[in-house]
């Protein structure tokens, strides 16, 4: 076994306490990797990735040779790297800049070739027992549904604004003086979205990461709804009036459907970040399937005036950009849902 020595630590092993890495060493690669396994590699080559973001946010260059500590996840990102859990033999990958690693299987056009990874072994405790992102969980919380209610968001697809638009309805909200909680419930392990819930004025901020997930591919869409609830209510203990949650992705990705399929009785109201009016005819067609009614449409598709009106007249929906829902408009989102929107919903609370 090794001691680590300047490694450079990704944002995937952001709860960690700082004082336990001195403990912790470089052990052998004695078994099959799991989702979330901590790993320790260098630097083999320099790719897409050139800078490894650590748990503060911070993003630290990398350069061949450096060591870094990073966890074995999937990625799904239409517009970057689909990635999955190397085999035997296998190139190994820096599959986002916090710190997630697997082999990419194929990439959006628009990026370049992944950095490369060499394995040296699993990050362990000092008696050799293999650490994984399941050793950090946050305490389970006990179930409880904020006062002024759930609001998800969901897109169309990736790059529809949903980040900017769930950032948006935080800082409306928080602006009102509300203590509100915000959540990624699902997505790849980065700190991109939480700090930018951060940086609206989220009072407290929950993601997938915290309940053993260094990205959420792969894994059972039981343990997603679980994972989604209890991010909620987590948000809740800790003192949040109101709820805001991402879910990342398109809806016609197969975890993000079931998401959305089990949202009747969970969600207050959503959200649909779109790209265009196709993108919210189409992605509301989808959700009316699953019985979830939309609250408001909202993403990049506001980016034009031309557009939104566009997207308002083929959804009869409000149409709001990211700037009038920080400016008061996510105050709106909380009135009371109309009677046929109500008829719609056919679930049980979660």
């Amino acid at each position: 076994m090794q001691r680590l020595s300047g490694a450079k630590w990704g944002y995937v092993t952001r709860r960690m306490d700082a004082g336990e890495r001195d403990n912790f060493l470089i052990g052998g690669v004695t078994q099959e990797p799991r989702l979330g396994d901590f790993v320790v590699a260098t630097v083999a080559k320099l790719g897409e990735h050139e800078a490894l973001e650590d748990p503060h946010g911070r993003r630290a260059r990398l350069y061949p040779g450096d060591m870094l500590v990073g966890a074995y996840g999937n990625r799904y990102a239409t517009d970057f790297y689909e990635g999955y859990m190397p085999g035997v033999g296998d190139a190994v990958h820096l599959l986002t800049s916090g710190g997630l690693i697997g082999t990419v299987a194929s990439s959006h056009t628009s990026r370049g070739e992944p950095t490369e990874l060499e394995v040296i072994g699993a990050l362990t405790k000092a008696d050799g027992v293999p650490l994984n992102t399941e050793d950090f969980v946050a305490p389970a919380p006990a179930q409880a549904r904020p006062e002024l209610g759930t609001i998800v968001v969901l897109g169309s697809g990736m790059n529809a604004g949903k980040t900017t638009a769930t950032a948006a309805i935080v800082r409306g909200l928080s602006r009102a003086g509300l203590k509100v909680g915000a959540g990624k419930v699902t997505g790849s392990g980065s700190g991109k979205d939480h700090w930018s819930y951060v940086d609206a004025g989220a009072a407290y901020v929950a993601e997938f990461l915290d309940f053993g997930m260094p990205s959420t591919f792969g894994y059972p869409v039981d343990r997603l709804m679980k994972t989604t609830v209890d991010i909620r209510d987590h948000l809740v203990a800790r003192g949040a009036d109101v709820v805001v949650l991402e879910v990342a992705d398109g809806v016609l990705q197969d975890e993000t459907r079931y998401l959305a399929s089990q949202l009747p009785g969970f969600a207050d109201h959503v959200v649909l970040a779109v790209g265009d009016a196709l993108g919210a005819v189409a992605g509301i067609g989808v959700l009316a399937e699953l019985k979830v009614p939309v609250r408001a449409v909202s993403g990049l598709v506001t980016a034009s005036p031309l557009a939104t009106r566009e997207a308002a007249a083929a959804t009869d929906l409000p149409v709001v950009s990211p700037a009038e829902l920080a400016g008061g408009a996510a105050v709106d989102l909380l009135a009371e849902i109309s009677v046929d929107d109500l008829a719609k919903l056919d679930g049980s609370p979660a």
